[in-house]
This record gives structure tokens, C-alpha cells and sequence, in this order.
């Protein structure tokens, strides 16, 4: 057994039972006190560029706030613990209490990545979560990602509203909980990433704007309000610093970083790169994930391990579904052919005029190989950004939709899967938080307005049926029905699930150390045929068929996986897949 702790240069830092040193980066305060409960206020040093800092004799457990200019007390903004939510006192921790068990693990290899995504609050907390890793083991993933847990208003939410990047909710459990979570999934050879949030802070209990002022960049502006000064040298490593804290002393072994494309300094990223990879320790694998509205494949040939590929999503859901407002808008002239330039090289927009933002969008990405990106056909944006969540199976042909899920499962891309679809899950993913007030209101009149340029929400009736995401119901409603997993149907799904991932570990996992595109053929609307050159002159065919047509095709050698079980050698109908793998001379 054994310990990990990372000192960061900012918030509190016990270095001995009874002694913390406390530090905080305020330049728009003229002064600082330092508040512990039980203690009489302190007034901390400044050394006159904007830092304030206090050795303390209180160990682990004291409650502490910073008091700014004007009495304003705040918690620690890279507070490790806030036992009483974001507007309470933040709680010195002890980092080295919690005895890992697996300390030896250096995690693993990219290509073999099967990714979960999972919410931890509606799976009941860390400790439930604990509970399910064995049959997500059995089953094959190898990846679990948590969607952002820093602490946020109230005690539930996506994680999208944290403003504590530091501190773990404690409405799914304590630090050493967390920790007990990773450490236990590593044991069973299971990787956990966590998603991460930096181009925002949520609208309740963010108090940065009252005493660094300089931490907002008020020349740049985003989606979600006013831009963060990447280039200031507090904020950059704030923002590192946190991602070395979750991989050192969490053992995380990476981060899926929200929204790439609102950081404007790209200079960050290549910073960040360099910390990680001069941090970790020798031969450990640790992966950095990108969700990149700007398709910057740069980034992706210059290190970083791979980014979630929206352009394969949308293809296939327009192909799905038939769906075309909003952003699929931008794949509803050609979806077939998008989706074969998706399995030929990654991206659909490489360059070209986006229709639905009005810009160019992406960058060539053909010469990078297919474990770079990330190819799923859910997840919590595309689920919960729907004004009723609605899963794929309750908008689509099951039929097409499980020939969808064959190629995800055994296409050389990186699978991901959204928890419960391993099952056939059809309980919806509502958008949900937790506040109060006027801001409850806001929020519940902006959810019904962001909808009401699509056809179905013209009227207003219509948009007043949309879930109240302040509802605990609302919550409630989003955990994914276990029971399902018992029926016909969930059995059904995990088998096939299963008999995937045992295909994609034995005949595509061992083979993605090289992967090339040898061409994609356009058989018909929502038919295509793609092959790829894989390690050891192997050759994997996919031909994939999501419409009603039936059409005629050349039988390939070493077929690995096809369904329906009905189908004929040398076809290709309606709602169909064949996998095959063939050695070349």
C-alpha cells in the first residue's frame, strides 16, 4: 500500500499533522483574512503582486474561508473538500490518508480503449458505482469516464455548473471515496477519466469575479458568457495544476477536456502537454481527450491522445433518425457521405463552410489514424441537450440502430458507449441542476426558449411540456431502469454487446497499433462499404447498411460478425452488417 499527494501552489497545503499553509492568489483585494471556525481571523501576507499567504497551526478537518476586500467571505477557489456545498466553508484534507491498494498500476495502452460514460450521481454515488465494475470488466470496458464531479450549486446537476474544480461533489461522496472508486477499477484493469471543465464557471457560488478580476479575459466572449485569461500565468496554472492533481494524487489516468474550442490561448494546451508528460511517472500511460468544436487536428498530431468525433455522430444519427434542424443541419445534405469521409479520415468539416455557425469549421485530418478519434452514437450532449432526452431507440429502427452500434463496436475508431446502452436502455437523460429562485426560473424560461426555433416547439404549449430541470422528478427520471437488463429485450442487447467487445478484444484490438484507410465505397443512401489496413498485413472490411434497401455485394473471406442472421452470401439488406478480417500476402 502506498500514498499520493500533489502540492499545488494554490489553496491549502498541510505539510504536517498541525501545520497548513494557506495561499491565495486575490490582485483585486487590498487585503486578505484568513477565517478558520474555532480560530480568531488572521490577516495574511502579501507580497504586493497579488498573493496572500499564512502558515497555520490546524491539521486535517478545520474549516476555513478567505475574507476579501469589503468582508466578503469565500471558500478556497482550489478548495480539496467542501463537506457543506459551494457556498460553504472548504475543509483542509489530509491527501495521504487513503492507503491505495493498487499503487503499481501505470494504467494502459490507448488502442485498447473501450469507453463507458457515466453520470455518478444517478448511479447512486462512487460507492454504487464501485458495485457495477465487475460486470462493466466482464462485459469488456476498459475506460469508465465520469462526467465533471467538481463541486457545483445544489446536489445534483450534469457538472457542466461546477465552479470548484478542486473539490469533489460530496453529493456522490467524500475525497477518499472517489479514490477507493479509481483504486478499485484499476484492480480489475479498468481506466477512469475524468471529464473536466475550464472554459466556464456555473452561475452559483463563483465568487472569482470579486477578487481576481484579472482571472476573466472581458475581450473574449463564448457560449457561456465572458472568456477566462489563459495567458495570465496564475490562470494557466490554475487550470494545469488541476489536471496534474486529479492524475497524481486521484490516480485518474486522464481528462476529457470540455469545450477546447472556447480556450482561445492555444499556447495552454501545449503547456499542458509538456506538464503532464514531465510529471508522470516513467512508462505510465495517462491520456488527454479533447471535445473540440473546432476540429483542431494540430492538436491531435502533436500529442494529444484522441478527440470525441461529433462529425460520426451526427452523421449517423441524420441517418438514424432522418432528424435535420440545429446542428444537424450541417450533415443533412449528404449523411452518407459524410459518414464514409468519417470512416476514411476522421472528420466530415476539414476546412469547409459550416452552415449552421457561419464559419469555416476544422482542419484536414485524413493523414491521422482512426484511434484518434472517438466514435459514439450517444452520449450526454446529444441525450440531454434534447428537450426530452430521448434515447436513440425511442427515435430510430431498432434494427438500424443495432447495426450502427456494430460498426461503433468493431470499427477501428475508439468506441464509446453511454451508460445503460450496453443493455438497450430507453429511459431518457433529461437536462437537470439544482438551483433556486430567480435563477430556477431563468434557467427553466432559457430551456424553453433555446427550443423554440425548432418546428415541433412553435407553440408555446409545447415548450411548457418540456421538464422543469430543476425538479428533483427531472432527476429522478434520468436514472437508467436496471431492470430492463432482466427482459427479453436487455438480455438481448448485452448479449450482443458482449459478443462485440469479445470480437473487438480478439480480432481489432491487437491490430490497431497500425491503422490506415484502404477506401470507402458509397453503396446507396446509408450504405457503404469501408476497409483498413491494420498491424501484421491484416485487412478489416465493414460494410454497414442503415436504410431499407437491399443491395448486392462481392462475399468477403474471414467473416468476423454479421447481422441479420438471415442474410444471404453476397447481399447486403435492408438494416444490415458484416465485419470481416483477411490476412494479405
Amino acid at each position: 500500500m502506498r500514498t499520493f499527494l500533489f502540492r499545488k501552489s494554490f489553496g491549502a497545503e498541510l505539510l504536517e499533522k498541525e501545520q497548513t499553509f494557506f495561499t491565495l492568489w486575490a490582485p483585486s483585494s487590498e487585503n486578505v483574512f484568513l477565517h478558520i471556525e474555532g480560530m480568531q481571523d488572521q490577516k495574511m501576507h502579501s507580497n504586493g503582486l497579488g498573493h496572500f499567504s499564512l502558515m497555520v497551526p490546524c491539521g486535517a478537518g478545520a474549516r476555513y474561508r478567505f475574507c476579501i476586500s469589503g468582508g466578503l467571505c469565500v471558500p478556497d477557489p482550489a478548495s480539496r473538500s467542501q463537506p457543506d456545498g459551494v457556498l460553504g466553508a472548504s475543509e483542509v484534507i489530509d491527501p495521504e490518508h487513503y492507503q491505495w491498494q493498487c499503487p503499481e498500476w501505470q494504467g494502459r495502452s490507448w488502442h485498447e480503449a473501450v469507453i463507458y460514460e457515466l453520470h455518478a450521481g444517478l448511479l447512486g454515488g462512487y460507492g454504487s458505482i464501485c458495485q457495477q465494475l465487475d460486470e462493466l470488466a466482464a462485459l469488456g470496458i476498459t475506460v469508465i469516464e465520469l462526467m465533471p464531479i467538481n463541486s457545483f450549486g445544489g446536489t445534483r446537476n450534469w457538472g457542466y455548473d461546477g465552479v470548484l474544480p478542486y473539490a469533489p461533489a460530496v453529493s456522490y461522496g467524500r475525497p477518499d471515496e472517489l479514490k477507493h472508486l479509481i483504486d478499485a477499477a484499476h484492480m480489475r484493469g479498468i481506466m477512469v477519466i475524468l471529464d473536466v471543465v475550464y472554459n466556464h464557471f456555473g452561475p452559483e457560488g463563483n465568487f472569482l469575479p470579486e477578487y481576481p478580476d484579472d482571472f476573466f479575459d472581458h475581450d473574449q466572449h463564448s457560449t457561456w458568457g465572458v472568456g477566462i485569461h489563459f495567458s495570465k500565468p496564475e490562470v494557466r496554472d490554475y487550470f494545469i495544476e488541476n489536471v496534474i492533481y486529479w492524475i497524481m494524487e486521484y490516480r485518474f489516468d486522464g481528462v476529457r477536456i470540455d469545450a477546447a474550442s472556447a480556450i482561445s490561448d492555444h499556447t495552454w494546451f501545449e503547456a499542458l502537454q509538456k506538464r503532464v508528460q514531465t510529471t508522470i511517472e516513467p512508462g505510465r500511460h495517462v491520456h488527454l481527450i479533447l471535445e473540440n468544436e473546432n476540429n483542431d487536428a494540430g492538436l491531435l498530431r502533436n500529442g494529444f491522445t484522441a478527440q470525441w468525433n461529433d462529425d460520426g455522430h451526427n452523421a449517423l444519427h441524420v441517418l438514424l433518425t432522418g432528424e435535420h434542424e440545429g446542428y444537424y443541419k450541417m450533415f443533412s445534405k449528404n449523411p452518407t457521405q459524410d459518414l464514409a469521409r468519417v470512416l476514411a479520415e476522421g472528420f466530415v468539416y476539414q476546412g469547409q463552410f459550416n452552415p449552421y455557425s457561419g464559419k469555416r469549421r476544422g482542419m484536414p485530418s485524413g493523414d491521422l489514424p482512426a484511434t484518434k478519434f472517438i466514435l459514439f452514437l450517444q452520449n450526454h450532449d446529444q441525450t440531454g441537450n434534447r428537450a426530452f432526452g430521448e434515447r436513440l431507440l425511442a427515435l430510430a429502427n431498432p434494427k438500424a440502430v443495432k447495426a450502427a452500434y456494430a460498426l461503433l463496436l468493431l470499427s477501428p475508431m475508439i468506441p464509446m458507449i453511454f451508460m445503460g446502452e450496453e443493455w438497450g436502455c430507453i429511459t431518457p437523460f433529461y437536462f437537470f441542476c439544482d438551483f433556486h429562485g430567480d435563477l430556477a426560473e431563468q434557467i427553466q424560461e432559457g430551456r424553453q426558449k433555446e427550443f423554440s426555433q425548432f418546428s415541433t416547439f412553435q407553440n408555446e404549449e409545447e415548450r411548457k411540456r418540456i421538464p422543469d430541470p430543476n425538479a428533483l422528478s427531472t432527476f429522478e427520471a434520468s436514472r437508467p431502469d436496471r431492470s430492463l437488463r432482466d427482459t427479453d429485450w436487455g438480455k438481448e442487447w448485452l448479449a450482443v454487446t458482449h459478443h462485440l467487445l469479445e470480437l473487438r478484444k480478439k480480432w481489432i484490438i491487437p491490430y490497431l497499433h497500425y491503422v490506415q484507410s484502404a477506401g470507402v465505397k458509397i453503396l446507396g443512401l446509408g450504405a457503404i462499404c469501408a476497409h483498413w489496413y491494420l498491424r501484421d498485413k491484416k485487412l478489416l472490411t465493414i460494410f454497414i447498411n442503415i436504410s431499407d434497401e437491399n443491395y448486392k455485394i462481392t462475399e468477403p473471406h474471414g467473416v468476423l460478425f454479421a447481422i441479420p442472421d438471415t442474410r444471404e452470401a453476397g447481399t447486403l439488406p435492408a438494416f444490415s452488417f458484416v465485419a470481416s478480417m483477411e490476412s494479405r500476402s
